[in-house]
């Protein structure tokens, strides 16, 4: 693949067995290592410089935009850059041209695979940063429904989404995926409060679609 400023590396939905080898190639080559925290840790061997992306987003590009023109950049992101990560911002603010971008697994992969449903034509919401600007109610046509949940500041929108579509569809709580405490659940009753992993997904699956 053609070299660019910036490589940004899907890092998997948690553990490090679900790194893929050609990301491990390219995080064992970087000169520059930037991600979150948990990321980097993830990668103790690598010597590199690293940059940590905290709460301040625009800090971390800032601190990329001062190393660009170095070799072997390399961003970390958790799951699939594809898919609600840092990837956004990054492309957003140095464009398409300058990024190279190696998939990852990604948590909703994860997810579906742990229930075994296929997710072709699965609808995808994040309440991760902000709840849907969505009516729970609305969603209940989904077949196949995935949602990044685990943000305490959502917790009444989850608990009315379950509460909507637990008539009418499977719901199964998927927490800590691929970790040592990982948790996959199917819940037939609302419970409140919910007190979910910040890393978890909530799967609805229509009954009579299946």
């Amino acid at each position: 693949m053609e070299m660019k400023p910036i490589t940004i590396v899907g890092c998997g939905p948690g553990a490090l067995e679900y790194v893929t080898p050609a990301a491990l190639r390219e995080i064992e080559q970087a000169k520059v290592l930037v991600g979150a925290k948990r990321l980097l840790e993830m990668f103790p061997h690598v010597a590199a410089d690293r940059i940590v992306v905290g709460a301040n987003v625009q800090q971390a590009l800032d601190a990329l935009a001062a190393r660009l023109g170095e070799p072997h950049v390399v961003v970390l992101v958790t799951g699939d850059p594809g898919l609600c990560s840092f990837a956004r911002p990054v492309i957003r603010r140095f464009g398409r041209a300058s990024c190279r971008v190696i998939p990852g697994i990604s948590s909703v992969q994860a997810a579906f695979a742990c229930v075994g449903i296929d997710w072709l034509g699965a609808r995808i919401l994040s309440a991760h940063d902000n709840a849907p600007s969505l009516d729970p109610a609305g969603l209940a046509e989904e077949e196949k429904l995935a949602v990044l949940a685990g943000n305490p500041s959502n917790a009444e929108w989850i608990e009315s989404l379950i509460a909507a579509l637990l008539p009418t569809h499977e719901v199964f709580v998927c927490e800590n995926l691929t970790l040592a405490d990982e948790s996959v659940r199917r819940l037939d009753t609302l419970q409140t409060p919910m007190n979910l992993s910040s890393r978890s997904i909530l799967l609805f699956l229509r009954k009579d679609a299946r």
